[in-house]
């Protein structure tokens, strides 16, 4: 049985957590909104207390993975990680989701190789900042359409390619790549790879600028002939055609939650701020109240409070299920694709609810609600997300159902 209650042991961190938000990331949260990448210097001394926290065991607002024998089963976890660095990282993003995406050794690379390097991979990346570099410009959402190639070359693999929409592209010290060793054999030979940025032949092309998150840096990269030590490979370089890519897909087992806990986190920011307006406006919400029976205000944010509750249990529970050694990839990709609709849908409504407060810089409703777009759009769209739980429940290949 799943216990969603919050441990104990959790509390103090989610307090930390949350100190964080309110002290650090809010106060300079439209600063960097307005000074797209520019890098904010603030979080330099932040990064080195999470850097500490995660070190002590206590960590919760980095990128922590999920771990599994050659059985597929989880082991190596520390208790309750995965939940707590969801916890975390809700209250993080309660505060701004672009500062937690521009915090130093917090990145989405690092959840990978968390999640797939080996012990001695583990210990050479400690400490590295990486990015994950996936989409490509002739595919979005379809990871198994990847085109980069790595060819074995001696000792070294040979990568070339380009992938574009890689956060903390530029900032980053090292980049995740997903590369293939044989187009002929298919998504069996997608495997990923940590390049170094001071690697030869690995290139910054440009910076996007983007609707919302403008905090984090959003970058065009180029591999051509970038030589990486066979070494720098995460998992099996064997090309197992039964198992596909099962391996390197067990990434999104962990970082898929950690999206939904993003969206949970900012949906939970705008109702707190929708609810301080409405209330002094003079509607409150009054929950021993039907809904029908009071304001209409106050009815449509009992809609959304709910939606959003549903959105936060289904992300414990994938969280849960990896903390315990249980296959997540259903759930976890349920949270993310209900997180990240509901979040587009409550901070949307929330801009409407509070009118122009809602509308103009004098709130962060307006901020909110464009940060929130790209949580229903990276690490698997909406539509990915439904079409793997479709696959999942009926049984069917992506082969059969696409």
């Amino acid at each position: 049985m799943i216990n969603l209650e919050v441990p104990a042991k959790a509390k103090p961190l989610i307090n930390q957590a949350y100190q964080a938000a309110s002290e650090v990331f809010r106060p300079i949260s439209r600063k960097y909104d307005r000074a797209e990448h520019a890098y904010p210097k603030e979080l330099d001394t932040f990064a080195a207390l999470v850097d500490g926290l995660n070190e002590s065991g206590e960590g919760g607002a980095g990128a922590s993975g999920v771990r599994r024998d050659e059985n597929g089963n989880g082991g190596g976890n520390v208790n309750g990680a995965n939940l707590r660095t969801v916890l975390g990282t809700i209250e993080m993003c309660w505060g701004d989701v672009a500062l937690l995406l521009s915090m130093p050794r917090q990145g989405l690379g690092n959840a990978a190789i968390a999640s797939v390097a080996n012990d001695e991979q583990l210990e050479r990346f400690k400490g590295t900042w990486s990015a994950m570099a996936i989409t490509e410009p002739e595919f979005g959402s379809d990871s198994a359409a990847v085109s980069t190639t790595a060819e074995l070359d001696g000792d070294e693999y040979v990568l070339n390619g380009e992938k574009i929409f890689v956060t903390a592209g530029e900032r980053a010290d090292s980049v995740v790549v997903w590369a293939t060793l044989d187009k002929s054999v298919g998504r069996a030979a997608i495997k990923s790879f940590v390049v170094e940025k001071s690697r030869p032949g690995i290139t910054v092309e440009r910076l996007e600028h983007k609707l919302g998150i403008k905090a984090s840096d959003t970058a065009v990269i180029r591999l051509d002939n970038c030589r990486v030590p066979k070494e720098n490979l995460l998992g099996s370089p064997e090309i197992d055609t039964k198992k596909g890519f099962a391996g390197v897909m067990e990434t999104f087992d962990n970082t898929r939650p950690l999206v939904a806990a993003m969206a949970v986190g900012l949906a939970r920011a705008a109702l707190e701020e929708t609810a301080r307006i409405l209330s002094e406006a003079g509607i409150d919400v009054d929950y021993d109240k039907p809904a029908n029976s009071q304001h209409a205000a106050a009815a449509t944010y009992l809609q959304l409070e709910a939606d959003y509750e549903a959105a936060h249990m289904l992300t414990l529970a994938a969280a849960w299920m990896a903390d315990n050694r249980k296959p997540n990839s259903v759930e976890a990709s349920m949270s993310k694709a209900k997180a990240g609709r509901s979040v587009v849908d409550i901070t949307l409504k929330c801009v409407e609810l509070c009118g122009t407060l809602g509308y103009s810089e004098d709130s962060l409703l307006e901020k909110w609600s464009r940060d929130s777009k790209i949580l229903d759009i990276f690490e698997g769209t909406q539509q990915i997300q439904q079409l793997i739980v479709a696959r999942r429940l009926l049984g069917k290949s992506s082969s059969e159902l696409k």
